[in-house]
């Protein structure tokens, strides 16, 4: 996994739109709440969110550390991407979409259902 294939999974989820933040933040919103930022610049880190359950053992993990600002919400900050396989990427970032779209007003959900 790289930022272009992170960027081409992100973009690929219904709804999904990018924004930079913070100058030099690249991040991937479904309706308008952030569930994954990448920096612009290498080193490039990647941050989203995980499960309650899951929160622990993956900043157990080298190369995992808790987000910084956003861990007491269960985000995580991947450092190095060698960390994760590429089916982790994928399931991962999907799940924080799935997280985060979740936590949206049902209204909000519906009009990103029926995009795909």
């Amino acid at each position: 996994m790289n930022i272009e294939e992170l960027r081409a999974l992100c973009l690929a989820l219904p709804g999904v739109t990018e924004d930079i933040k913070w100058g030099a933040d690249l991040c991937f919103l479904v309706g308008e709440k952030m569930f994954c930022v990448t920096s612009i610049d290498p080193p490039h880190s990647v941050s989203f969110k995980v499960t309650d359950e899951e929160f622990d053992g993956m900043v157990a993990r080298p190369g995992i550390i808790p987000a910084p600002y956003m861990a007491r919400n269960k985000w995580v900050n991947v450092q190095e991407w060698s960390v994760l396989t590429d089916a982790e990427w994928n399931n991962y970032v999907k799940q924080s979409y799935g997280l985060v779209k979740a936590k949206l007003p049902k209204k909000t959900q519906k009009e990103i259902d029926a995009i795909v």
